[in-house]
């Protein structure tokens, strides 16, 4: 059967006064398009003083100091002995990337600053084809230069860019230099306040993507809140205006096709076939896709659900769910991470939460995380909430500050919109409340709205709590909840504050807006192996899995919760934290150790979901 609907002629939603919202091309899905692959071995030069970039007068650096200078140092020594440089990046430290510099070497470990990489590679570009520099991420700014010219910069830690470099490479060999800077200031997202490690470097791949000269920029196939698929597809090149293009579901005998518009975009929708399966966490069901225009196609694999809040229901392909979660630190298993999330790494995280906890759901926090985290939660059914680092204290009122934030969140929108276990997109993490600091997440949250109809957006926020009358009240007041589809707040009784663990379970909580709510963070430290058997020492796995039970009792008597993700899955870096016992540079909060060992409350949490998934 072929479908072929009519053409609606729609521009991709941009993100209102965001002009610079893009630093370049989006190129969806590029782990799958031609080109290479450039992980692997890079030299690498730390760079405290930033003498790559600047002399000590404030001047531009010169020669001698410019580690983006693609020439071969020794053979301009050999060639002019008078000349001096003060680095050698063909001959500096090897590293294998993508990879935190705090894998590079343990001096580097609270190292804050600008590190140089460097690397080769050939290129023989046909006169039709274009070609990009694809970064997954690098933490926190990153200047890109290509054979010594300066091909873009990039703010932001967490989420992909691409710069054009079609006219700045030549046939054979060619050196591509990134200058990464970890150092953040009051106007940074986040700012340089977090209680996590900072990871700075090249933390996920970098690939060299050839294209046509007309290509597939961006392509995003989904179903509609109505039940129908939708695909809309972006072409960047001279042609991409009137192109034909085709959107093809073989396994569901599906097409849409057309043409684009004025503008290069297409955009089309059609019923879905009798025989689709919705993609849901018991069957996380996924159908290959392949885009079609001219010269170019990108294969993609998408599952189709809906998801809605229905009063204080959530409700996924229309009937009711219960998300079972937790919290997750892009940061993996063993004594020393370096976020270097591979697949296995990802996989080994992702099936702690699916089959060790009985969950379906996963808090992404606090920013996006791996493609490759996301892609594996479509295909291992796991429900996920994905948000930008809009986290604790944030310069509200400063313009540049707020840019920061909304090219983040329209770069993480645009990656994982093809992404069925994404459900909730998040705006921001235990912010204060205020006028500026209402204004500021709204317009994200409108952002959002334009970007992605599909999915609900929410934020994690504090909440107000006190006694009265004897009875212990916790109500959700935070004037931004009236903007959101999902509630969601950070509940830590117990733990933090003098609330005695054992009257936990007696906190009531009060709601008049008449939605669904998350309890989006609980929970307490505990280090793997500390024991105290009458569960009042802080630390102790027995306090921590007490301080489960009493919340999970507490949740019981919530009834507009819809979901929970306690904090958090594993125990992860954190510098702030350094008692000299229990810590030593680690939040403990985790239900397993950093290298993978079960506490207490992991087996208390694990029965409470399989209980309510055998209840069902």
């Amino acid at each position: 059967m072929r479908l072929v609907p009519i053409l609606i002629a729609f521009l991709f939603p941009v993100a209102a006064g965001a002009a610079s919202a893009q630093s370049g091309a989006v190129l969806t899905h590029a782990a799958a398009r031609e080109g290479q692959d450039l992980s692997g071995s890079w030299t690498y030069s730390i760079d405290p003083s930033r003498d790559g970039l600047y002399g000590f007068h404030g001047s531009p650096a010169g020669e001698g100091h410019q580690r983006f200078d693609p020439r071969d140092v020794e053979a301009v020594i050999r060639e002019r002995p008078e000349a001096l440089f003060e680095y050698d990046m063909r001959r500096a430290a090897r590293t294998t990337l993508p990879g935190s510099w705090t894998g590079h070497d343990p001096e580097l470990r609270h190292y804050e600053g600008l590190v140089w990489y460097d690397r080769a590679f050939e290129a023989n570009l046909e006169d039709d084809e274009r070609a990009f520099l694809h970064i997954g991420a690098a933490n926190y700014t990153a200047r890109v230069y290509v054979n010594g010219e300066l091909v873009g910069t990039h703010r932001g830690g967490f989420t992909p860019f691409a710069f054009e470099v079609t006219d700045r490479l030549v046939d054979g060999e060619n050196r591509v230099t990134l200058g990464v800077d970890s150092a953040r200031d009051e106007t940074s997202i986040p700012s340089p306040v977090t209680d996590w490690e900072t990871y700075g470097g090249i933390t996920r791949p970098v690939r060299l993507v050839i294209v046509p000269e007309t290509f597939i920029d961006e392509a995003w196939v989904r179903m509609t809140q109505e039940g129908r698929i939708a695909a809309t597809v972006a072409l960047d090149g001279p042609e991409a205006a009137q192109r034909p293009v085709a959107v093809r579901v073989p396994e569901l005998d599906l097409t849409l096709q057309g043409s684009t518009n004025r503008n290069g975009v297409f955009e089309a929708e059609a019923p879905a076939p009798e025989r689709l399966r919705r993609w849901s966490p018991e069957a996380p069901r996924l159908y290959d896709v392949q885009i079609e225009a001219g010269a170019d196609s990108l294969p993609e694999r998408v599952g189709f659900r809906t998801i809605e809040v229905r009063g204080e229901k959530l409700l996924l392909n229309g009937e009711p769910i219960f998300l079972r979660g937790i919290c997750m630190h892009e940061e993996e298993l063993g004594r020393d991470p370096a976020r270097a999330i591979t697949e296995a790494a990802a996989r080994a995280l992702l099936t702690e939460i699916k089959d060790g906890l009985n969950a379906n759901f996963v808090r992404l926090a606090h920013y996006p995380h791996a493609e490759t985290t996301v892609r594996l939660a479509d295909e291992m059914g796991l429900l996920v909430w994905s948000e930008i680092p809009v986290y604790w204290r944030i310069a509200w009122e400063n313009d540049e500050a707020l840019a920061t934030a909304r090219t983040m969140l329209e770069e993480n929108v645009r990656r994982d919109r093809n992404r069925a276990s994404v459900i909730l997109w998040s705006v921001g993490n235990e912010t204060p409340v205020g006028e500026q600091r209402n204004a500021f997440l709204r317009r994200l949250i409108a952002d959002v709205r334009r970007l992605d109809d599909t999915r609900l957006v929410t934020a994690a926020l504090l909440t107000e709590f006190r006694e009265q009358d004897g009875e212990l009240l916790t109500r959700i007041t935070d004037p931004l909840t009236a903007d959101l589809d999902v509630m969601a707040v950070n509940a830590y009784h117990g733990w933090y504050g003098p609330l005695p663990v054992e009257r936990v379970s007696e906190v009531r909580w009060q709601s008049e807006w008449n939605k669904p709510l998350i309890f989006s963070e609980f929970g307490a430290g505990a280090l793997a192996g500390f024991h105290d058997p009458d569960s009042r020492q802080k630390f102790s796995e027995e306090y921590q899995a007490e301080i489960y039970r009493e919340t999970l009792e507490m949740a019981e008597g919530v009834p507009f919760l819809q979901g929970m993700s306690p904090w958090i899955l594993k125990d992860f870096r954190s510098p702030r934290r350094q008692h000299p016992v229990y810590q030593q540079g680690w939040n403990r909060k985790g239900l397993i150790s950093e290298t993978g060992e079960r506490k207490e409350a992991f087996g208390v949490l694990a029965d409470f979901y399989e209980e309510m998934e055998a209840e069902r």
